[in-house]
């Protein structure tokens, strides 16, 4: 007994390295290192069928299953943070269009395709890179950019340019602190303890320019709309964090802050932001006027990371923690995964300030489920997230 013990401790002190690393590692330097191509590690790279349905050694366990009539619990085993939730016609003009989810299997790196109607399940790409952490998409969900460590100590960051369709990619420079995508640009930030640089450039990794410094050396960055970026500070609940808008020039404008464990989601346009922070142990949650400053605190209240906006800016979606345990230290230890919380899904109204229950897992899925890495189709109809709790990925039909 006490030999099974010593490995259980092992594995969760290497898992706990792990999500540390990812979550607060900060590269040495803030410069933006110039792109070098760096050896992939490939167990396998077979152009798979056009077509090809997913089976049961694909590394995605089982089929997607109905828990009810709207929820779906596409996969059991554990995706990359991060999906590409699109809308297909196939040239029908249709109030209810075919939705494809794409995601990328954490264990082996390969890409899926999910149809929500179809209920069908479609690997598209076996491109194999073990551990991806999270995946940022372009619009149309034909690229995601993975991230995941490496390195004896897993100390190095790569991004890599993940093809749907199986094409060779390439890779982004090494030990970005962050990456941001739009259907145009890739905005990269490099972070080190002098401070962070961010550049821009096309979607093929090529021509990119410095965008911003700053002696600011742990943020997080996102497009705000057309020519204007959005950055915060990373949260912690001892520090208090601040939001921006950053124009074009590279000058910030603060929006919110400083408060304590601030996170920030700001919507397409970049017209508003929802922030959320911590006072005495509790969250709170504003919605915030970029242009005038203006906040208004809201009826709910959770983690900015666990929410999503339409692309009509009108509602906003979170998953909301019933009864969220008391003592701890938000965010972080919701980051760190010492809590995890039984969510429900939250609809907020931007116009009228008001939130309405949507989703109660504990009802409709006789489980509880802690909702991260949320997204939506363009269209509203389809709401898609992954539970924190083992990884896996569900769809909700609105």
């Amino acid at each position: 007994m006490r030999h099974y013990i010593i490995i259980a401790s092992i594995v969760l002190a290497s898992l706990g390295i792990g999500i540390a690393a990812y979550y607060f590692l900060l590269p040495s330097t803030p410069e933006t290192p110039a792109a070098t191509n760096y050896p992939l590690p490939v167990a396998e790279n077979r152009t798979p069928t056009p077509g090809e349905i997913a089976t049961g050694n694909s590394g995605v366990e089982g089929s997607p299953v109905s828990v009810s009539a709207r929820l779906v619990k596409i996969t059991s085993g554990p995706v990359a943070l991060g999906e590409a939730v699109i809308d297909i016609k196939n040239g029908v003009a249709t109030s209810s269009p075919e939705v494809a989810v794409h995601f990328v299997e954490r264990q082996s790196g390969n890409i899926y395709s999910y149809r929500t109607k179809e209920g069908t399940l479609t690997r598209t790409s076996n491109k194999t890179i073990p551990g991806i952490a999270t995946a940022a998409w372009l619009p149309n969900g034909k690229t995601a950019f993975a991230r995941y460590l490496s390195g004896t100590d897993f100390s190095t960051i790569n991004t890599y340019a993940l093809h749907s369709e199986g094409s060779e990619g390439f890779f982004l420079p090494q030990d970005l602190a962050d990456i941001a995508v739009s259907s145009t640009s890739i905005l990269m930030l490099a972070s080190g303890p002098n401070g962070s640089s961010a550049s821009l450039s096309r979607t093929d990794g090529s021509r990119a320019t410095t965008l911003f410094t700053t002696p600011l050396s742990a943020l997080r960055v996102s497009f705000a709309g057309r020519n204007q970026y959005f950055a915060f500070t990373k949260p912690a609940s001892t520090l208090a964090g601040s939001a921006y808008l950053v124009d074009s020039s590279g000058n910030f404008s603060r929006i919110a802050g400083p408060e304590n464990g601030l996170t920030a989601l700001i919507s397409p346009s970049g017209k508003w932001a929802l922030t959320s922070s911590v006072s005495n142990g509790a969250m709170t949650m504003k919605l915030v006027n970029t242009a005038t400053g203006d906040a208004t605190t809201l009826p709910i209240a959770t983690i900015t990371d666990k929410c999503v906006w339409t692309v009509d800016e009108t509602i906003i979606y979170c998953g909301v923690p019933r009864n969220p345990p008391s003592g701890k230290n938000y965010p972080d230890d919701w980051y760190q995964g010492a809590v995890s919380f039984s969510d429900r899904i939250w609809k907020i109204q931007v116009a009228g300030r008001y939130a309405q229950l949507v989703l109660d897992f504990s009802t409709e899925a006789k489980t509880t489920l802690d909702a991260e890495s949320l997204a939506i189709n363009p269209s509203g109809t389809t709401l898609v997230f992954v539970n924190k709790n083992d990884g896996s990925l569900w769809s909700y039909q609105l």
